[in-house]
């Protein structure tokens, strides 16, 4: 039987997943699960480098568990963890830190704008989380790692430093490539249609939170900026609307055309209102789940104990290794 490709990926535990993280990234992680040997983790050692209340952080990250598992994410099928209950992610990261240079994390567009937005805050955390960001990958043997485009530039590091350990010390870990299959749409700010959908906006009609209820979520697409026109057609200069068509094709299936088709001579109203109760409907059953598995907490400990077990299994082979190479074993 041929082996399959391993995929390692993660989000952070900062709050409920955005409509954005559900399309762009995590519903597709249940499809990856039939064809490739699946690692998922809840980041939540990356969280801190941005200041957490630590029973806000705890709660998400249970929580965080709990939604990857009511999108999809089959335990039996995957291995899904909370990356600070497998401790080699942090030992392997001094580890690599030492083979990473200053100029190269200095590049990092990332540390820059976390900066500018945290001020107060520039830790070196911060600085170095990319290095980290490395050893998830690394400690996997990782194949592929689904990447957005703000994080392309990490993956081309954690490369670079695959390779210069290995140049040095030997062959030990994979290069891990991009994957580049069915990558979701990117999925924009419903206020701002030239930026990203993201949590921490301070507009709150500005995102979608998946665990929203059917009322809120239809009355923040109807108030989903557009332009002047009245025609719903995908063109340069409608990002508004190009963002609600954009979502409603990922949700539906439909193309553009068929979009455009479907409402030929309906106005925005409509448009708005039909995008907000297609979301609100497809994402119901998710909200049924997560109410479920919350309620269960000996449930939830239970699958991301023996997450965590499975995970060290794999990352404690690969660390063992590395701290031969270096001399530290």
């Amino acid at each position: 039987m041929e082996n399959k490709k391993r995929i390692l990926s993660g989000i952070q535990p900062t709050g409920t997943f955005t409509l954005g993280n559900y399309i762009g990234a995590v519903r597709n992680w249940t499809k990856l699960q039939e064809e490739y040997d699946c690692i998922y983790m809840i980041a939540n050692m990356h969280a801190i480098t941005v200041r957490q209340d630590p029973a806000a952080l705890r709660k998400n990250t249970s929580n965080a568990y709990a939604l990857l598992l009511a999108c999809g994410i089959d335990p039996e099928k995957s291995i899904a963890f909370i990356q600070s209950h497998n401790r080699c992610h942090a030992e392997l990261n001094w580890v690599l830190a030492c083979s990473t240079q200053f100029g190269e994390l200095s590049r990092m567009t990332q540390f820059k704008a976390k900066s500018e937005k945290h001020p107060d805050d520039i830790n070196a955390g911060l600085f170095t989380y990319p290095v980290l960001m490395a050893g998830d990958i690394l400690l996997y043997q990782s194949d592929l790692v689904p990447v957005g485009a703000d994080q392309k530039q990490h993956l081309e590091l954690t490369r670079d430093i695959a390779q210069r350990f290995n140049q040095k010390y030997g062959e030990l870990f994979t290069i891990p490539e991009p994957y580049i299959g069915e990558t979701g749409a990117r999925v924009m700010s419903l206020q701002d249609p030239l930026s990203k959908m993201s949590k921490s906006d301070d507009n709150p009609n500005a995102c979608i939170f998946i665990l929203e209820d059917k009322d809120t979520i239809i009355r923040k697409f109807r108030r989903a900026v557009t332009d002047s026109d009245t025609c719903v057609r995908f063109a340069e200069g409608k990002d508004g609307i190009n963002n609600l068509m954009t979502i409603y094709s990922a949700i539906t299936g439909k193309t553009m055309d068929e979009i455009e088709r479907e409402f030929d001579g309906k106005g925005y109203g409509d448009f708005k209102t039909a995008v907000g109760e297609t979301v609100a409907d497809h994402l119901a059953p998710v909200r049924d789940r997560f109410a479920e598995f919350s309620a269960d907490k000996a449930y939830l400990e239970k699958c991301w104990t023996e997450g965590a077990q499975k995970a060290e299994s794999i990352a404690r082979r690969t660390l063992s290794k590395a701290y031969r190479k270096v001399g530290l074993a």
